[in-house]
C-alpha cells in the first residue's frame, strides 16, 4: 500500500492571488492545522525563516538545523522540511511562489533571485552577525508584515518590491560569510546539469549520460560543476541527487527497500544497500525507521 508524503500547497485563505503571506512563527507553532507540521512534508512554495528572538531546532531535507537570534532559513520548493516545538522563539516565515516573484522582475533577474534558495549552490543557513546589520533587516521585514496587512492597491506592489530588497540583503550576507556562489561563467550549464540530474538520476548515475544530453564532453562537464560548485565533480554531484531522491522515496512511501533498489535503477538490492549506506552511513531500513 503507497504512503503519500504530505505535500503542502500555497494556501493564503484571506488573499487567495497574492502568491504571498507572512506568518509570525510563534502563532504557526500555536495554530490548529489539518496536518501535523512537527512531521516530516513538502512544500510547494518558497520559504524564508527568519528568527529574531529565542532559538531552536528546524529540519530542511533530513538535516536539523540550529537556529537562534539573527538565524535565516532557506526553503524552496519540493523541499522536505519539519518544525520543532520551541516555546521561546520569535520570528517570521515569508511564503511565496515563483509566480510572485516573475510577476514583478524581468526573467533573469527572477531567476538570479530564485538561486539564493538553491541547496546545490550554497548553504541554507545565513546567520546576521553584526547588530545593526540584523537590526535594519528586522525592521525591513517589521514594514513587510505592516504594509501586507493594508490590502490596497498599492499593497501587493509595495511588498513585491520589499521582498525583492530582502532577498538581495540576503544575498549580500551570503557572500559577506561565504556561502554564496559568485556569478560563474558555467552557471546556465550548471543550472541545466542539475536540473536534468534531478529529472533523470534513476535513469542513470554516469556522467557520460548527461554529459551526451548536454552535448559536452565529460572533461567539460567536470569542469562545469567544478567552476560553480567548488571541489566537486560532475559524479559526486549526481550521488548526491540521487541519495536525496532516494531519501524521499524511504519516508514518502511503504514500498519495500527491494522495490525501492529496483525503482531506483538497481538491479540487485545488494548494490543498493551499498550504495546507499555508503553515503549516508546508514541503511536504507534504518534511515527509514529514524524518520
Amino acid at each position: 500500500m503507497k504512503k503519500e508524503l504530505l505535500e503542502i500547497n500555497f494556501n493564503n485563505q484571506e488573499n487567495p492571488k497574492s502568491y504571498f503571506d507572512i506568518v509570525k512563527i510563534e502563532e504557526l507553532l500555536q495554530r490548529d492545522l489539518d496536518h501535523d507540521i512537527g512531521k516530516n512534508h513538502l512544500v510547494k512554495f518558497f520559504i524564508i525563516f527568519f528568527v529574531y528572538e529565542g532559538q531552536g531546532y528546524h529540519t530542511i531535507d533530513f538535516t536539523d538545523y540550529g537556529y537562534n537570534k539573527g538565524t535565516v532559513l532557506l526553503v524552496r520548493k519540493d523541499q522536505i522540511h519539519k518544525f520543532f516545538r520551541s516555546p521561546n522563539v520569535k520570528g517570521y516565515l515569508l511564503i511565496f511562489t515563483e509566480e510572485f516573484i516573475i510577476s514583478h522582475l524581468n526573467r533573469m533577474e527572477a531567476l538570479k533571485s530564485m538561486q539564493l534558495f538553491n541547496d546545490s549552490l550554497s548553504f541554507p543557513k545565513i546567520e546576521f552577525k553584526d547588530t545593526e546589520a540584523f537590526s535594519d533587516f528586522t525592521i525591513l521585514l517589521k514594514h513587510l508584515e505592516l504594509e501586507y496587512k493594508i490590502k490596497d492597491t498599492f499593497s501587493i506592489g509595495i511588498t513585491r518590491s520589499v521582498l525583492h530588497i530582502v532577498m538581495t540583503k540576503l544575498f549580500r550576507l551570503k557572500a559577506e560569510n561565504g556561502h554564496f556562489v559568485e556569478k560563474k561563467k558555467y552557471m546556465s550549464q550548471f543550472l541545466e546539469f542539475q536540473k536534468l540530474v534531478e529529472e533523470d538520476c534513476f535513469k542513470s548515475k554516469k556522467v557520460q549520460y548527461y554529459a551526451q544530453k548536454l552535448s559536452v564532453s565529460t572533461k567539460t562537464l567536470n569542469n562545469i560543476v567544478n567552476n560553480v560548485v567548488k571541489d566537486s565533480s560532475a559524479k559526486s554531484f549526481i550521488d548526491e541527487r540521487t541519495i536525496m531522491q532516494i531519501k524521499r522515496l524511504l519516508i514518502s512511501t511503504d514500498h519495500s527497500i527491494k522495490e525501492i533498489a529496483y525503482m531506483t535503477g538497481f538491479s540487485d538490492p545488494t548494490n543498493f544497500f551499498k550504495y546507499f549506506k555508503k553515503f549516508t552511513g546508514n541503511s536504507p531500513e534504518v534511515f527509514r525507521q529514524a524518520h
